[in-house]
């Protein structure tokens, strides 16, 4: 596997829970999730998403009560995700470290309905909202509009050398989840709690995307939301490895 579509491909022939949420009834399985994730790519298209496009993601809570402040980075459902691994679908890059008062470029900004107000989109950039659903005109509701989507996957999929966070590329982040899943002895049925904001830029926010979401896909285990979007602590989930500062995995050097 050297691309993030080989591991979304991949997990659509699996059977377990990709990801897990504390406080969520029930946890979200590979088929679905997967599938959920090529219509994301296939929304995104739409708008105008390409390869060497850009896409900024806000990760956050579906329905957050206040600003980013400490729940960027943070998820308490799978549509940041979805929006995450969408994009990487079509060969885009993905910025995870929007900055509240300043324009944010790219083809697509993807973001927590109740954030709209505090970001400023460039011209040209189609804002697609998750949770809300969003009151302003012009903002895409992710969830209503995904869900007639195409269930295929998007077509020109990525290269490993094509960069899918800036300065990293399909090929670095997907080998990376590698070494993870080798050296952790990860396997089906493993539950991986992320302790790290999907969130800035760099070796952290590379790291704690290969260790916390790929390398999970790429065993067959299961991801673990955790941190102030759910309330929950990572010591405080049944996990066999966590990935975040102080524990397991020090993400700022999985790669």
């Amino acid at each position: 596997m050297e691309t993030v579509a080989d591991l979304v491909a991949a997990g659509r022939d699996r059977d377990g829970v990709v990801l897990s949420v504390p406080g969520r009834t029930t946890d979200y399985r590979y088929d679905d999730f997967c599938t959920s994730v090529w219509k994301s790519g296939n929304l995104l298209r739409h708008y105008g998403l390409r390869a060497g496009a850009a896409a900024t993601v806000a990760v956050g809570p579906k329905e957050p009560d206040t600003g980013p402040g400490e729940t960027l980075g943070r998820f308490d459902s799978a549509d940041p995700l979805l929006g995450v691994l969408g994009a990487a679908q079509l060969g885009a890059t993905v910025d995870l470290d929007p900055s509240p008062g300043a324009a944010v470029e790219g083809r697509v900004f993807v973001l927590p309905a109740a954030w709209v107000d505090g970001y400023e989109a460039a011209p040209g950039t189609s804002v697609v909202a998750y949770g809300g659903p969003p009151e302003e005109s012009g903002v895409v509701h992710f969830e209503r509009e995904r869900w007639s989507e195409n269930p295929m996957q998007p077509p020109d999929p990525p290269a490993a050398s094509d960069d899918l966070l800036a300065g990293y590329t399909h090929g670095d982040l997907v080998g990376a989840a590698g070494r993870v899943v080798e050296e952790h002895g990860l396997g089906e049925g493993d539950r991986v709690a992320l302790a790290a904001p999907l969130a800035g830029s760099g070796a952290p926010a590379a790291g704690a995307l290969a260790a916390g979401v790929l390398a999970p896909m790429r065993a067959g285990a299961a991801a673990v939301a955790t941190g102030p979007a759910v309330g929950v602590g990572a010591d405080e989930v049944d996990a066999s490895l966590v990935v975040g500062a102080g524990g397991d995995i020090d993400p700022s050097a999985v790669l």
